[in-house]
Protein backbone atom coordinates (compact mmCIF):
# COMPACT_ATOMS: atom_id res chain seq x y z
CA UNK A 1 0.00 0.00 0.00
CA UNK A 2 1.42 3.38 -0.98
CA UNK A 3 1.66 5.88 1.86
CA UNK A 4 2.06 9.64 1.71
CA UNK A 5 5.36 10.98 3.04
CA UNK A 6 3.67 12.56 6.06
CA UNK A 7 0.58 10.88 7.53
CA UNK A 8 -1.23 12.41 10.49
CA UNK A 9 -0.11 10.76 13.69
CA UNK A 10 -2.38 8.06 14.96
CA UNK A 11 -4.60 8.12 11.86
CA UNK A 12 -5.82 4.73 10.72
CA UNK A 13 -7.27 3.80 7.38
CA UNK A 14 -10.96 2.96 7.24
CA UNK A 15 -11.48 -0.28 5.33
CA UNK A 16 -14.33 -1.71 3.32
CA UNK A 17 -14.79 -5.26 2.18
CA UNK A 18 -15.28 -5.68 -1.56
CA UNK A 19 -16.17 -9.04 -3.09
CA UNK A 20 -13.72 -9.87 -5.84
CA UNK A 21 -13.76 -13.16 -7.75
CA UNK A 22 -15.20 -15.32 -4.98
CA UNK A 23 -13.06 -13.83 -2.27
CA UNK A 24 -13.36 -10.82 -0.01
CA UNK A 25 -10.61 -8.23 -0.21
CA UNK A 26 -10.03 -5.36 2.18
CA UNK A 27 -8.49 -2.10 1.12
CA UNK A 28 -8.44 1.47 2.39
CA UNK A 29 -11.09 3.56 0.69
CA UNK A 30 -11.18 6.56 2.98
CA UNK A 31 -7.47 7.01 3.37
CA UNK A 32 -6.10 10.54 3.38
CA UNK A 33 -2.57 9.26 2.79
CA UNK A 34 -2.81 9.09 -0.98
CA UNK A 35 -5.35 9.83 -3.65
CA UNK A 36 -5.33 7.76 -6.83
CA UNK A 37 -5.61 9.94 -9.89
CA UNK A 38 -7.47 8.08 -12.64
CA UNK A 39 -8.33 9.35 -16.11
CA UNK A 40 -11.35 7.88 -17.91
CA UNK A 41 -10.89 8.19 -21.66
CA UNK A 42 -14.22 8.28 -23.49
CA UNK A 43 -17.40 9.61 -21.89
CA UNK A 44 -19.86 7.40 -23.73
CA UNK A 45 -22.11 4.55 -22.62
CA UNK A 46 -19.48 2.66 -20.60
CA UNK A 47 -17.18 5.58 -19.89
CA UNK A 48 -19.94 7.46 -18.06
CA UNK A 49 -20.55 4.37 -15.91
CA UNK A 50 -16.86 4.17 -14.98
CA UNK A 51 -16.90 7.87 -14.07
CA UNK A 52 -19.96 7.30 -11.84
CA UNK A 53 -18.28 4.43 -9.99
CA UNK A 54 -14.87 6.07 -9.63
CA UNK A 55 -16.28 9.47 -8.64
CA UNK A 56 -18.10 7.84 -5.74
CA UNK A 57 -15.01 5.95 -4.59
CA UNK A 58 -13.18 7.62 -1.68
CA UNK A 59 -9.54 8.37 -2.31
CA UNK A 60 -9.92 8.69 -6.09
CA UNK A 61 -9.65 11.83 -8.21
CA UNK A 62 -11.21 11.51 -11.65
CA UNK A 63 -10.22 13.16 -14.90
CA UNK A 64 -12.60 12.82 -17.85
CA UNK A 65 -11.00 12.83 -21.30
CA UNK A 66 -13.11 13.20 -24.42
CA UNK A 67 -12.49 15.07 -27.63
CA UNK A 68 -16.15 16.03 -28.06
CA UNK A 69 -17.10 19.29 -26.29
CA UNK A 70 -20.74 18.22 -25.91
CA UNK A 71 -19.71 15.12 -24.00
CA UNK A 72 -17.44 17.14 -21.71
CA UNK A 73 -20.26 19.63 -21.04
CA UNK A 74 -22.53 16.74 -20.07
CA UNK A 75 -19.83 15.30 -17.84
CA UNK A 76 -19.23 18.67 -16.14
CA UNK A 77 -22.93 18.97 -15.35
CA UNK A 78 -23.04 15.57 -13.66
CA UNK A 79 -19.58 15.56 -12.07
CA UNK A 80 -18.52 19.14 -11.27
CA UNK A 81 -15.56 17.96 -9.18
CA UNK A 82 -13.98 16.02 -12.07
CA UNK A 83 -11.20 17.52 -14.12
CA UNK A 84 -11.88 17.73 -17.86
CA UNK A 85 -9.52 17.36 -20.80
CA UNK A 86 -9.80 16.91 -24.55
CA UNK A 87 -6.51 15.01 -24.95
CA UNK A 88 -4.96 12.28 -22.81
CA UNK A 89 -1.47 13.66 -23.47
CA UNK A 90 -2.43 16.85 -21.64
CA UNK A 91 -2.94 15.01 -18.34
CA UNK A 92 -0.58 12.01 -18.54
CA UNK A 93 2.03 13.78 -16.45
CA UNK A 94 -0.14 13.96 -13.33
CA UNK A 95 -2.32 10.84 -13.28
CA UNK A 96 -1.64 7.34 -12.00
CA UNK A 97 -3.92 5.22 -14.14
CA UNK A 98 -6.12 5.25 -17.22
CA UNK A 99 -9.48 3.59 -17.90
CA UNK A 100 -10.13 3.28 -21.63
CA UNK A 101 -13.76 3.21 -22.75
CA UNK A 102 -13.46 4.31 -26.37
CA UNK A 103 -14.41 2.43 -29.59
CA UNK A 104 -12.55 -0.92 -29.82
CA UNK A 105 -10.44 0.12 -32.78
CA UNK A 106 -8.81 2.86 -30.67
CA UNK A 107 -8.02 0.71 -27.61
CA UNK A 108 -4.54 -0.41 -28.63
CA UNK A 109 -3.10 3.02 -29.50
CA UNK A 110 -4.45 4.73 -26.37
CA UNK A 111 -3.45 1.89 -24.07
CA UNK A 112 0.05 1.71 -25.55
CA UNK A 113 0.55 5.45 -25.08
CA UNK A 114 -0.52 5.20 -21.43
CA UNK A 115 1.58 2.11 -20.71
CA UNK A 116 4.67 3.70 -22.27
CA UNK A 117 4.10 6.59 -19.87
CA UNK A 118 4.17 4.02 -17.05
CA UNK A 119 0.49 4.39 -16.16
CA UNK A 120 -1.68 1.52 -15.01
CA UNK A 121 -4.36 0.72 -17.58
CA UNK A 122 -7.84 -0.82 -17.53
CA UNK A 123 -9.20 -1.42 -21.04
CA UNK A 124 -12.82 -2.18 -21.83
CA UNK A 125 -13.34 -5.37 -23.84
CA UNK A 126 -11.95 -6.30 -26.26
CA UNK A 127 -8.39 -5.55 -25.23
CA UNK A 128 -7.50 -4.84 -28.87
CA UNK A 129 -8.78 -5.68 -32.33
CA UNK A 130 -5.79 -7.78 -33.40
CA UNK A 131 -3.60 -10.40 -31.80
CA UNK A 132 -0.50 -8.40 -32.65
CA UNK A 133 -1.76 -5.29 -30.84
CA UNK A 134 -2.89 -7.31 -27.81
CA UNK A 135 0.50 -9.02 -27.58
CA UNK A 136 2.23 -5.65 -27.78
CA UNK A 137 0.16 -4.27 -24.90
CA UNK A 138 0.94 -7.28 -22.70
CA UNK A 139 4.66 -7.00 -23.44
CA UNK A 140 4.69 -3.24 -22.88
CA UNK A 141 2.96 -3.53 -19.51
CA UNK A 142 5.49 -6.15 -18.39
CA UNK A 143 8.44 -4.08 -19.59
CA UNK A 144 7.19 -0.89 -17.91
CA UNK A 145 6.22 -2.64 -14.69
CA UNK A 146 2.61 -1.44 -14.61
CA UNK A 147 -0.77 -3.12 -14.36
CA UNK A 148 -2.72 -3.99 -17.50
CA UNK A 149 -6.27 -5.16 -16.85
CA UNK A 150 -9.11 -5.96 -19.25
CA UNK A 151 -12.74 -5.18 -18.48
CA UNK A 152 -14.31 -8.65 -18.64
CA UNK A 153 -17.01 -7.39 -16.30
CA UNK A 154 -18.95 -10.64 -16.02
CA UNK A 155 -16.00 -12.28 -14.28
CA UNK A 156 -16.81 -9.88 -11.42
CA UNK A 157 -20.48 -10.86 -11.35
CA UNK A 158 -21.69 -12.85 -8.34
CA UNK A 159 -24.16 -14.80 -10.49
CA UNK A 160 -21.35 -15.95 -12.78
CA UNK A 161 -19.33 -16.94 -9.71
CA UNK A 162 -22.28 -19.08 -8.63
CA UNK A 163 -22.53 -20.66 -12.08
CA UNK A 164 -18.82 -21.46 -11.98
CA UNK A 165 -19.27 -23.00 -8.51
CA UNK A 166 -22.10 -25.22 -9.78
CA UNK A 167 -19.99 -26.44 -12.69
CA UNK A 168 -16.80 -27.02 -10.71
CA UNK A 169 -18.50 -28.72 -7.76
CA UNK A 170 -20.04 -31.32 -10.06
CA UNK A 171 -23.55 -30.39 -8.92
CA UNK A 172 -24.76 -30.42 -12.53
CA UNK A 173 -22.90 -33.58 -13.46
CA UNK A 174 -20.82 -33.81 -16.60
CA UNK A 175 -21.43 -30.72 -18.72
CA UNK A 176 -23.06 -31.69 -22.02
CA UNK A 177 -23.10 -28.22 -23.53
CA UNK A 178 -23.39 -24.51 -22.80
CA UNK A 179 -25.75 -22.20 -24.70
CA UNK A 180 -25.58 -18.41 -24.57
CA UNK A 181 -27.72 -15.66 -26.09
CA UNK A 182 -26.73 -11.98 -26.10
CA UNK A 183 -29.33 -10.20 -28.18
CA UNK A 184 -30.84 -6.73 -28.50
CA UNK A 185 -31.80 -4.02 -30.98
CA UNK A 186 -28.51 -2.15 -31.49
CA UNK A 187 -25.96 -0.79 -30.50
CA UNK A 188 -24.42 -0.96 -33.98
CA UNK A 189 -20.68 -0.30 -33.92
CA UNK A 190 -18.72 1.44 -36.64
CA UNK A 191 -15.38 -0.34 -36.27
CA UNK A 192 -16.19 -3.96 -35.30
CA UNK A 193 -18.82 -6.57 -36.08
CA UNK A 194 -21.31 -8.06 -33.65
CA UNK A 195 -18.91 -10.88 -32.73
CA UNK A 196 -16.17 -8.53 -31.55
CA UNK A 197 -18.73 -6.32 -29.80
CA UNK A 198 -20.79 -8.89 -27.88
CA UNK A 199 -19.09 -12.29 -27.99
CA UNK A 200 -16.14 -11.27 -25.75
CA UNK A 201 -18.61 -11.45 -22.85
CA UNK A 202 -19.68 -14.98 -23.68
CA UNK A 203 -16.17 -16.24 -24.45
CA UNK A 204 -15.12 -14.78 -21.12
CA UNK A 205 -18.03 -16.31 -19.17
CA UNK A 206 -17.86 -19.79 -20.70
CA UNK A 207 -14.08 -20.11 -20.50
CA UNK A 208 -14.23 -18.79 -16.92
CA UNK A 209 -16.79 -21.33 -15.70
CA UNK A 210 -15.10 -24.20 -17.57
CA UNK A 211 -11.57 -23.00 -16.72
CA UNK A 212 -10.50 -23.65 -20.29
CA UNK A 213 -10.13 -21.71 -23.54
CA UNK A 214 -11.74 -23.16 -26.66
CA UNK A 215 -9.53 -24.91 -29.19
CA UNK A 216 -11.88 -24.76 -32.16
CA UNK A 217 -14.49 -22.33 -33.46
CA UNK A 218 -17.21 -22.64 -36.06
CA UNK A 219 -18.77 -19.39 -37.27
CA UNK A 220 -21.81 -18.24 -39.19
CA UNK A 221 -22.30 -14.48 -39.47
CA UNK A 222 -24.27 -12.18 -41.73
CA UNK A 223 -24.97 -8.49 -42.19
CA UNK A 224 -28.65 -7.80 -42.70
CA UNK A 225 -28.70 -4.00 -42.53
CA UNK A 226 -25.46 -2.92 -44.17
CA UNK A 227 -22.55 -4.64 -45.84
CA UNK A 228 -20.02 -3.13 -43.45
CA UNK A 229 -20.27 -5.46 -40.43
CA UNK A 230 -22.14 -8.63 -39.54
CA UNK A 231 -25.00 -7.90 -37.17
CA UNK A 232 -26.12 -11.48 -36.37
CA UNK A 233 -23.81 -14.41 -35.65
CA UNK A 234 -23.89 -17.98 -34.38
CA UNK A 235 -20.70 -19.53 -33.03
CA UNK A 236 -19.70 -22.94 -31.74
CA UNK A 237 -16.69 -23.37 -29.49
CA UNK A 238 -15.12 -26.72 -28.64
CA UNK A 239 -13.54 -27.33 -25.23
CA UNK A 240 -11.51 -30.55 -25.49
CA UNK A 241 -10.52 -30.99 -21.85
CA UNK A 242 -14.08 -30.53 -20.65
CA UNK A 243 -15.29 -32.58 -23.62
CA UNK A 244 -18.09 -30.13 -24.22
CA UNK A 245 -19.18 -27.39 -26.57
CA UNK A 246 -20.62 -23.91 -26.25
CA UNK A 247 -23.13 -22.43 -28.67
CA UNK A 248 -23.15 -18.63 -28.77
CA UNK A 249 -25.78 -16.43 -30.42
CA UNK A 250 -25.12 -12.69 -30.67
CA UNK A 251 -27.26 -10.11 -32.41
CA UNK A 252 -27.78 -6.38 -32.85
CA UNK A 253 -31.06 -7.04 -34.65
CA UNK A 254 -33.47 -8.61 -32.16
CA UNK A 255 -36.57 -6.89 -30.69
CA UNK A 256 -36.07 -8.15 -27.14
CA UNK A 257 -33.00 -7.73 -24.99
CA UNK A 258 -31.71 -11.16 -23.95
CA UNK A 259 -28.70 -11.89 -21.74
CA UNK A 260 -28.79 -15.59 -20.90
CA UNK A 261 -26.41 -18.49 -20.28
CA UNK A 262 -27.71 -22.07 -20.03
CA UNK A 263 -25.49 -24.87 -18.74
CA UNK A 264 -26.83 -28.35 -19.43
CA UNK A 265 -25.41 -31.14 -17.30
CA UNK A 266 -26.14 -34.84 -17.16
CA UNK A 267 -27.74 -34.49 -13.72
CA UNK A 268 -29.09 -30.93 -13.59
CA UNK A 269 -29.32 -27.79 -15.67
CA UNK A 270 -28.72 -24.16 -14.71
CA UNK A 271 -29.86 -20.94 -16.35
CA UNK A 272 -28.27 -17.55 -15.68
CA UNK A 273 -30.58 -14.73 -16.76
CA UNK A 274 -28.87 -11.38 -16.38
CA UNK A 275 -32.14 -9.57 -17.13
CA UNK A 276 -33.90 -11.07 -14.10
CA UNK A 277 -34.25 -8.85 -11.06
CA UNK A 278 -34.51 -11.54 -8.39
CA UNK A 279 -33.79 -14.97 -9.91
CA UNK A 280 -30.59 -14.60 -11.85
CA UNK A 281 -29.70 -18.27 -11.35
CA UNK A 282 -32.25 -21.07 -11.62
CA UNK A 283 -31.23 -24.70 -11.13
CA UNK A 284 -33.46 -27.32 -12.74
CA UNK A 285 -33.44 -30.86 -11.40
CA UNK A 286 -34.47 -32.28 -14.76
CA UNK A 287 -32.81 -34.33 -17.43
CA UNK A 288 -32.85 -37.26 -19.78
CA UNK A 289 -31.70 -40.81 -19.00
CA UNK A 290 -30.71 -43.20 -21.76
CA UNK A 291 -32.19 -46.68 -21.44
CA UNK A 292 -31.04 -49.99 -22.84
CA UNK A 293 -33.14 -51.60 -25.56
CA UNK A 294 -34.25 -55.00 -24.30
CA UNK A 295 -36.02 -56.30 -27.40
CA UNK A 296 -35.68 -55.59 -31.15
CA UNK A 297 -39.36 -54.69 -31.29
CA UNK A 298 -38.59 -51.66 -29.13
CA UNK A 299 -35.77 -50.42 -31.32
CA UNK A 300 -38.03 -47.97 -33.17
CA UNK A 301 -38.72 -46.02 -29.96
CA UNK A 302 -36.44 -43.42 -28.45
CA UNK A 303 -34.61 -45.28 -25.63
CA UNK A 304 -34.80 -42.40 -23.11
CA UNK A 305 -36.73 -41.46 -20.02
CA UNK A 306 -37.27 -37.97 -18.67
CA UNK A 307 -36.57 -36.82 -15.13
CA UNK A 308 -38.40 -33.92 -13.54
CA UNK A 309 -37.77 -32.41 -10.13
CA UNK A 310 -37.49 -29.16 -8.25
CA UNK A 311 -36.49 -25.77 -9.60
CA UNK A 312 -34.28 -23.88 -7.15
CA UNK A 313 -33.18 -20.26 -7.28
CA UNK A 314 -30.34 -19.69 -4.80
CA UNK A 315 -29.99 -16.34 -3.09
CA UNK A 316 -27.18 -14.32 -4.65
CA UNK A 317 -26.28 -11.01 -2.96
CA UNK A 318 -26.01 -8.45 -5.72
CA UNK A 319 -23.15 -6.03 -6.03
CA UNK A 320 -22.72 -4.06 -9.23
CA UNK A 321 -20.09 -5.95 -11.26
CA UNK A 322 -18.58 -2.76 -12.69
CA UNK A 323 -18.10 -1.41 -9.17
CA UNK A 324 -16.45 -4.66 -8.07
CA UNK A 325 -14.23 -4.60 -11.16
CA UNK A 326 -13.17 -0.97 -10.79
CA UNK A 327 -12.51 -1.35 -7.06
CA UNK A 328 -10.40 -4.40 -7.87
CA UNK A 329 -8.42 -2.30 -10.36
CA UNK A 330 -7.79 0.30 -7.66
CA UNK A 331 -6.76 -2.46 -5.24
CA UNK A 332 -4.24 -3.77 -7.78
CA UNK A 333 -2.83 -0.28 -8.29
CA UNK A 334 -2.42 0.23 -4.55
CA UNK A 335 -0.98 -3.16 -3.64
CA UNK A 336 0.77 -4.25 -6.82
CA UNK A 337 -1.15 -7.54 -6.83
CA UNK A 338 -1.97 -8.94 -10.28
CA UNK A 339 -5.54 -8.40 -11.49
CA UNK A 340 -7.97 -11.28 -11.86
CA UNK A 341 -8.43 -10.34 -15.53
CA UNK A 342 -4.92 -9.31 -16.59
CA UNK A 343 -3.81 -8.37 -20.07
CA UNK A 344 -2.94 -12.00 -20.72
CA UNK A 345 -6.58 -12.91 -20.15
CA UNK A 346 -7.64 -10.27 -22.64
CA UNK A 347 -5.10 -11.62 -25.13
CA UNK A 348 -6.60 -15.12 -24.83
CA UNK A 349 -10.03 -13.78 -25.76
CA UNK A 350 -8.63 -11.69 -28.62
CA UNK A 351 -6.99 -14.82 -30.05
CA UNK A 352 -10.37 -16.55 -30.16
CA UNK A 353 -12.04 -13.49 -31.70
CA UNK A 354 -9.31 -13.25 -34.32
CA UNK A 355 -9.89 -16.91 -35.20
CA UNK A 356 -13.56 -16.16 -35.86
CA UNK A 357 -12.52 -13.28 -38.10
CA UNK A 358 -11.05 -15.77 -40.54
CA UNK A 359 -14.57 -17.06 -41.17
CA UNK A 360 -16.92 -14.23 -40.32
CA UNK A 361 -18.53 -14.34 -43.76
CA UNK A 362 -18.21 -18.06 -44.48
CA UNK A 363 -20.42 -20.79 -43.07
CA UNK A 364 -19.27 -24.28 -42.25
CA UNK A 365 -15.56 -23.80 -41.72
CA UNK A 366 -13.59 -24.55 -38.58
CA UNK A 367 -10.64 -22.64 -37.24
CA UNK A 368 -8.23 -24.31 -34.84
CA UNK A 369 -6.23 -21.55 -33.25
CA UNK A 370 -2.57 -21.75 -32.34
CA UNK A 371 -1.36 -23.28 -29.09
CA UNK A 372 -1.57 -19.99 -27.22
CA UNK A 373 -5.34 -19.83 -27.69
CA UNK A 374 -6.11 -22.93 -25.68
CA UNK A 375 -4.82 -24.30 -22.41
CA UNK A 376 -5.11 -27.77 -23.91
CA UNK A 377 -5.38 -28.65 -27.58
CA UNK A 378 -5.62 -32.38 -26.99
CA UNK A 379 -8.76 -34.12 -28.09
CA UNK A 380 -9.64 -31.79 -30.95
CA UNK A 381 -10.79 -34.73 -33.04
CA UNK A 382 -9.46 -37.04 -35.69
CA UNK A 383 -9.42 -34.49 -38.48
CA UNK A 384 -5.76 -33.76 -39.27
CA UNK A 385 -4.66 -30.27 -38.27
CA UNK A 386 -2.93 -28.55 -41.20
CA UNK A 387 0.05 -26.19 -40.90
CA UNK A 388 -0.57 -22.80 -39.33
CA UNK A 389 -1.40 -19.90 -41.63
CA UNK A 390 -1.09 -16.41 -40.17
CA UNK A 391 -1.15 -17.88 -36.70
CA UNK A 392 -4.23 -20.04 -37.29
CA UNK A 393 -4.93 -23.50 -38.64
CA UNK A 394 -7.93 -23.62 -40.94
CA UNK A 395 -9.77 -26.67 -42.22
CA UNK A 396 -13.14 -27.35 -43.79
CA UNK A 397 -15.61 -29.46 -41.88
CA UNK A 398 -17.32 -32.25 -43.76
Amino acid sequence: MRQAPHSPAGETDRKVTVLTSNRAMEHPVGSHTYRDRIAVVGYGYWGSKHVRVLSSTPGVDVTIVDGRPARLSEAAAHYPMARLATRLDDVLHDIDAVVIATPPGTHAAIAHRALESEKHVLVEKPLATSVEDAELLVKTAARCGVQLMVGHTFEYNAAVWKLRELVRSGALGRILYVDTARLSLGRYQSDVNVIWDLAPHDISIVSYILDEMPSCATVWAHSHISRQHADVAYLRFDFPRSQTRAYVHVSWLTPNKVRQVTVVGEQKMAVYDDMSDNERIRIYDIGVDVQDIDAPVEAHALPVSYRTGDIVSPYIPFQEPLLVQDHHFIECIRTGSPPDTPGERGLEVVRVLAATDQLADVAGEDVVAGADVSTDLAGTGSVPVPPAVNGHRIFHSR
